[in-house]
């Protein structure tokens, strides 16, 4: 993948690709926020609607139950819902983007690219991850199938990273129309863009989000960082051999987005005070 990084840039470019790269991290991280506290208060919430006590923590959720407490239903429900309502949440958050951001200017349509993006990571990651770890959206496939033993969850999870990598280079005119700068859309600077639009929010956003998470990450947690990559490097790959340069008539000019960076860390403040201590649900 040729990005032409070594390029000299002028200034005007250079300040542009900075606000982009800590846009984009901003918008990276909140959208993850957001996508997986769904996932996990659904979790939570299917739990304690079945009477299973359980824990809630920066990273993960503790169920105060022994494992031959469960039943079949229950695994299956529990573990099913989170990535259900986050295939739904990619889902809308497409639509969203497709329907009445892309088409405008503004930031709010490069928030809906990463929501799409983190959400559908929740389901198709999580069924890696799961492979891997044996946790999380892999006991669905394999209390579902049990007479499949670990087989079916692993095939599906080589399924999901098929998925995934076809998803991101697909992706690549959608990642395009969600920046509005005239430079950083022009093709000469393609390498820029996804230098600071993509590759540095993976990168920083995940080492933030590890941090904020830190001690409490999980193997499997951290597992979903890396699946990212999955989507994010074809989406690179894809965009840097797309022609497309166009952008909304008149777009937004590149400033910092503050009242994004505000939200970002007032809900990574918020999760790191409420989940540090553990919540617990009986």
């Amino acid at each position: 993948m040729n990005l032409d990084l070594s390029r000299t840039v002028s200034p005007t470019e250079s300040s542009k690709a900075s606000i982009t790269a800590l846009n984009s991290v901003v918008l990276y991280g909140l959208a993850f926020l957001l996508a997986y506290g769904v996932h996990q208060l659904a979790t939570a919430a299917m739990a304690h609607r079945l009477g299973i006590p359980l824990t809630l923590h920066l990273s993960h959720v503790q169920f105060l139950i022994p494992d031959r407490q469960w039943w079949r239903i229950a695994v299956i429900a529990v573990y099913g819902v989170g990535p259900f309502l986050s295939l739904l949440l990619a889902i809308a958050a497409g639509l969203l983007f497709w329907f009445y951001g892309r088409g405008r200017k503004g930031r709010l349509k490069l928030f809906y690219f990463w929501l799409a993006l983190h959400a559908f990571n929740l389901v198709l990651g999580g069924l890696i991850a799961g492979s891997f770890t044996q946790l999380g959206f892999w006991y669905v496939p394999r209390w579902l199938f049990v007479e499949g033993g670990t087989a079916f969850p692993i095939a599906l999870a080589v399924l999901g990273g098929i998925i995934a990598v076809i998803t991101g280079y697909k992706a690549a005119v959608a990642f395009l129309q969600s920046h509005d700068s005239r430079t950083m859309m022009l093709y000469a600077n393609r390498g820029q863009l996804i230098f600071t639009g993509l590759l540095v929010p993976w990168v920083v956003g995940s080492l933030l989000l590890a941090a904020l998470k830190w001690p409490d990450l999980t193997t499997y947690e951290g597992l979903l960082f890396v699946t990212m990559g999955l989507f994010l490097l074809p989406l690179s790959i894809s965009s840097r051999n797309e022609l497309f340069q166009d952008t909304v008539p008149t777009p937004r000019k590149t400033t910092i987005a503050w009242g994004f960076v505000g939200a970002f860390l007032l809900l990574a403040l918020l999760w790191r005070l409420v989940f540090n201590a553990g919540i617990t649900l009986s």
